[in-house]
């Protein structure tokens, strides 16, 4: 038919039938096409308000003898806290003292260390280091994995929106396949080397039940999940932290398609091998937060043990603990009345007097180091989070009080922030160390109530 049309000239009626291609139809005019879009010209926004209600500078101040009569009945209570009570509290915003019951006098701080140990590792490491886990080449057979302090490691995938297992092991493990397999290696032995931290992973101060019940773990340069044989806050710990990770690790190798042949050993790295692989922890900040509000043993002392290594001395508990009180000395805590066993609080030996607790809220507040209000804000919230959640539920204090616990079998401490019922913001220290045998709720339920009793304070 096509040929037809074109013998006789019929190519245009053809056209215009839209049976050959061509420019003619008689098909109805289409529409015109809608305009293009526009996007509206940018302009600028309203003002910006603050929809937090800011403290009134002008809240009026505890009058300090209400205050004292707080502090007596505490003491008061001797049969429920014991002999030995150290109370501070002072205004926030001025630092006037307005309340003090043996303010220097160094008592057991318990976890209250941590408050320390947090500004340290603030003030000295900054908050957005991390901590990084490297597989390296030693030889050609060889590959070590690197400790760099992270014991939060994940046994597979890393997490990127969790502190804890924020780097994994199997995302480890998958860049070393690849790596290897680029290289034409199909068979590796798998080697660790932790020798980042050194001296004893297990403290002489701390009592052997607390390792075996797993309040803390042998401090390594890594671990899987803190070093936990199985799920749980307080669950026995890994002996040996690093050869345990290790081995996950050398199984996530096996299940990328690499052999891996013989045991795992420790190794330590001579030179800078070649890196076949990194993953990292979430930042030193996001670190602190999480060791302020869950007063985590294991991972204060790591944290020490950083501060010491940054400062040029061992990571090692001594090490630690000297780089701790020097790192707050440093911002203007006096502490030649304080001393350290530990860096978590959970060793025998530790002393530190409520003032020095105050003074160091204090300077994380001040204008001078802005870094250090992380330690503020990381503390738990009263009835809302941390060691906290479960405490001051139907106390006025309750999401009006930041503060850090501590606890041991005579001894409760807390040291934090609270707002009063006029508005006015206090720092304070409560610490108790030679409760009665056995009386650890009877002293902690005395102490919430005098803190209760300050947030409730319409004492001008």
């Amino acid at each position: 038919m096509t040929f037809a049309l074109l013998a006789g000239g019929g190519y245009v009626a053809g056209d215009i039938y839209d049976v050959v291609p061509g420019f003619l139809t008689n098909a109805p005019v289409p529409e015109p096409p809608a305009p293009f879009p526009t996007a509206p010209a940018a302009t600028l926004g309203g003002e910006i308000t603050s929809t937090a209600t800011l403290l009134d500078p002008g809240a009026p101040v505890p009058a300090p003898d209400q205050l004292a009569e707080l502090v007596q009945s505490l003491v008061e209570e001797e049969d429920l806290v014991g002999p030995s009570v150290g109370v501070l509290v002072t205004d926030a915003l001025t630092g006037q003292e307005l309340v003090a019951h043996e303010p220097d006098a160094p008592q057991v701080p318990a976890s209250t260390v941590k408050l320390l140990t947090g500004v340290a590792a603030l003030t000295t490491l900054g908050t957005e280091r991390t901590l990084d886990t490297r597989v390296v080449q030693a030889t050609a057979g060889e590959v070590v994995l690197v400790g760099g302090g992270d014991m939060m490691l994940a046994p597979g995938a890393g997490d990127p929106t969790s502190v804890t297992a924020r780097a994994g092991l199997g995302d480890l493990a998958a860049q070393v396949a690849d790596a290897l397999a680029a290289r034409g290696q199909a068979e590796v032995t798998v080697r660790v080397d932790d020798s980042l931290f050194t001296g004893p992973a297990v403290s002489e101060t701390w009592l052997d039940a607390n390792v075996r019940l797993g309040y803390v773990a042998p401090v390594t340069a890594l671990a899987v999940d803190v070093a936990r044989t199985e799920d749980g806050q307080y669950v026995p710990r890994f002996a040996d932290p690093s050869i345990a990770a290790a081995e996950v690790f050398a199984q996530a190798l096996a299940e990328s398609g690499v052999s891996v042949v013989g045991d795992v050993a420790r190794l330590v790295v001579e030179g800078e091998p070649e890196v076949l692989g990194s993953v990292s922890s979430a930042p030193l900040g996001e670190i602190v937060d999480y060791t302020l509000k869950t007063s985590d043993n294991t991972v204060a002392e790591v944290l020490g043990r950083l501060v010491a290594l940054e400062a040029g001395l061992p990571g090692s508990f001594d090490g630690a603990t000297a780089a701790v009180l020097a790192a707050v000395g440093r911002t203007g805590v006096d502490v030649s009345r304080t001393t350290l066993a530990d860096c978590s609080g959970l060793g025998d030996g530790s002393r530190i007097p409520p003032r020095a607790l105050v003074q160091t809220l204090q300077r994380a507040s001040s204008a001078e180091h802005p870094v250090l209000r992380r330690a503020i804000v990381g503390m738990p919230v009263a009835g809302l989070s941390g060691t906290l959640y479960d405490r001051f539920l139907e106390s006025p204090a309750r999401g009006l009080l930041r503060a850090k616990t501590g606890s041991l079998p005579r001894t409760t401490g807390l040291t934090g922030s609270i707002v009063t019922a006029d508005g006015r913001q206090l720092y304070f220290a409560v610490m108790v160390d030679r409760a009665p045998e056995g009386g650890a709720w009877g002293s902690r339920a005395t102490v919430d109530k005098f803190v209760s009793a300050l947030a409730a304070c319409g004492c001008s």
